[in-house]
Parts: C-alpha cells; sequence; structure tokens
C-alpha cells in the first residue's frame, strides 16, 4: 500500500516508517511543524519542535523515502494552545494531546494522505485496531494510549494503522530500531506538552488568558476564607499539594470556580455522579443503564462504573470514589475495547 506515516521525529514514529518501508509498502512521511522552528530548535525531549523536525528528515533519508514538513503553527496556536488557556481559565484541566488529536494531527494528516492517494495512514501510537472498526488498547499496558485517541472517529480509525499496538515492550521497539538503523534508536522519549517549555504551563496560560492567573480566595468546604491563590490556572481538581494552606491533615482541591476566581479546598474529593459531554461513540450506545469501565485520567487503570446516556450526555457513576476533574476526559471501555468517550463537565 502506499501509506503516509506521521513521523514526529521521535523513535516510535521513525520504527513505524522503517517497519512499513522493510514490508514493501510505498512510505511517504509527514511531520507537522506546530510552532516558532527557531524557537524550538533548542528544545528537546518534545515532539515537533525544530530538533525533531531535523531527526525526523534524517530517518526518511535514511530510508530512502520522500518526507513532508507541514506548516501548521496557525491551526495548532488556535485549536490547542488557545484551547488549553481558555480551559484554565474557566477551572478546567484540559487535554491538549486529545485536541491535537482531534484536529491537526487526525484530520489535517489524514485530509493530506487522501490528497497524495494513500491507502492509510500510520502513527505511531500505542493502541491496536481491529476489523470494524475497533479501537482496541495495546498489548503492552503501560505504553498503552487508547485514552488519548479515543475521541477520534469511526471513519479515522478505518484509515489508521497502529503497527506498534501488538509489541510487548518499548524495549522492544528499539530493538527494531536499532536493527533497522535508526539514527533515533536511543532518543528519550518525550515528556512535557510539547508546548510547556519545562513543565511551567502557567506561562503559557499568561501569555494567552492573563486573568486565570488573577489572585483569590481558597475557602473551605463551608465557604470560610482559608488563604489567597495566586491564580485559578495553577489548580486542578484534585490536587492535594502546592495549594499554601496549612492545615493538620492534608487538603485537597474540591472545586475551581472561574467566575469568582475561587478554589475551594477540603478533604480528598469523591465523586458521585459524574456528568461527561461531548460524546464520541465507537460502538452503539446502549439505550439502558449499562456497566462498564471508565479511565477519568490517563494515568489510572480502568474501573467499573454505571453509565447512563440520557439527553445527549453520559452520567457515570464509578463503583468507588473517584476524582473527576471538569476538563478531562472519561473513556469508556469494554475489555480491552474502546466503546466511547467524552470530556467531563460536572460533578
Amino acid at each position: 500500500m502506499r501509506i503516509l506515516v506521521a513521523m514526529s521525529g521521535g523513535v516510535d514514529s521513525s520504527v513505524v516508517a522503517a517497519l512499513l518501508h522493510e514490508q514493501g509498502h510505498e512510505v511517504i512521511g509527514a511531520t507537522l511543524q506546530l510552532y516558532d522552528h527557531g524557537a524550538a530548535v533548542q528544545k528537546k525531549g518534545a515532539c515537533c519542535a525544530g530538533q525533531d523536525i531535523h531527526d525526523a528528515r534524517r530517518v526518511a533519508d535514511h530510508l530512502g523515502i520522500a518526507h513532508y514538513v507541514l506548516d501548521r503553527e496557525e491551526r495548532f496556536r488556535k485549536a490547542v494552545i488557545e484551547d488549553f488557556a481558555n480551559s484554565y481559565a474557566r477551572g478546567e484541566t484540559p487535554i491538549p494531546c486529545i485536541r491535537c488529536n482531534q484536529t491537526v494531527k487526525f484530520q489535517d494528516l489524514l485530509e493530506l494522505a487522501e490528497d497524495m492517494g494513500c491507502e492509510a495512514m500510520a502513527t505511531g501510537h500505542y493502541a491496536r485496531t481491529l476489523p470494524g472498526p475497533e479501537l482496541h488498547q495495546a498489548a503492552d499496558p503501560a505504553r498503552d494510549q487508547s485514552y488519548f485517541l479515543a475521541h477520534t472517529t469511526r471513519d479515522q480509525l478505518a484509515r489508521t494503522l497502529f503497527p506498534l499496538g501488538e509489541m510487548s515492550s518499548k524495549a522492544e521497539v528499539r530493538a527494531h530500531a536499532a536493527r533497522l538503523g535508526v539514527a533515533v534508536a536511543e532518543k528519550p522519549d518525550s515528556q512535557d506538552i510539547c508546548f510547556v517549555p519545562a513543565g511551567h504551563y502557567a506561562d503559557v496560560v499568561a501569555k494567552h488568558r492573563p486573568d486565570a492567573l488573577e489572585p483569590g480566595e481558597i475557602v473551605d468546604t463551608q465557604g470560610r476564607t482559608l488563604g489567597q491563590h495566586r491564580g485559578i490556572a495553577r489548580y486542578t481538581v484534585g490536587q492535594g499539594r502546592g495549594i499554601g494552606i496549612a492545615a493538620p491533615e492534608r487538603l485537597y482541591v474540591q472545586a475551581v470556580d472561574a467566575t469568582r476566581r475561587r478554589i475551594t479546598v477540603g478533604p480528598r474529593p469523591a465523586t458521585g455522579d459524574i456528568l461527561v459531554t461531548e460524546l464520541n461513540w465507537l460502538a452503539p450506545p446502549p439505550a439502558q443503564e449499562f456497566r462498564a469501565d471508565i479511565k477519568l485520567r490517563a494515568r489510572e487503570n480502568p474501573h467499573p462504573a454505571t453509565l447512563l446516556v440520557r439527553d445527549g450526555a453520559l452520567l457515570v457513576r464509578p463503583d468507588t470514589p473517584s476524582v473527576a476533574a471538569p476538563g478531562q476526559a472519561c473513556v469508556v471501555y469494554q475489555g480491552a475495547r474502546v466503546l466511547g468517550a467524552g470530556f467531563i463537565r460536572g460533578l
């Protein structure tokens, strides 16, 4: 097949390109330039920065495949960075990787693949697809990225390949990189949000929504003032460190009220029903109340809940006390299969 490979410059997508090329497919590499190349040249450990574009090109040259760099700075700024800042200003906790997958990566790159006559697009994500199409967790639970892919559409999944989904570990991926002579075989994984240098996300929010860093009150669950904060963007529901209030027991952020610039703290928060909107179903949702597993944060394990679709939204009641931060995703699983997903909007 002719396959467009989304090449970020890291080892995962580079191995995908090399494996597909080895299998005899016609591979075309595409790299997204998502923020200013000059400012990004010295930034390491993130995808789509200056050095990473250079690394992707080196791999493409080694394989002898065509390679294109797409300038998507303006699109990325509006769809991802500004949404990131606006979410914090609303008192939410955004997931920019999901927004990026929803817009720049899967919409734009699949359009490019179609324009170039490609039969499919491939990425370095750790997930699996089955006929249907169905989205499933990766074979390696520690690397699984289905949480970040649950908002892709069925049409997008039908045209996307995840060649790393069946691999048992990152060591196996690096072994393939070494065997195939991929120059980035030992390159470290990216850790930070790509447009947030050194994890200082408040600096990004300050640039786009300075109002989200204005001071306000920290109150307890009875409304009594305990102190002052330095901006609601510095807090997320469930946070238990860095609150700045001395207390006999650890305090956790219970709620973020953007309108009043107020942070409510108390004992470890636990929710009852969770409201989930912006639903994306990858399987027909049951008409009645049903049981499934859910993930409310990327790094937690799926856990059981009772769910009900009502008026275009999803009501979720976890079996065990759970922290649900507005703005985060709720992904619904049946075994390893992803049934659907949405964004947490209320508690």
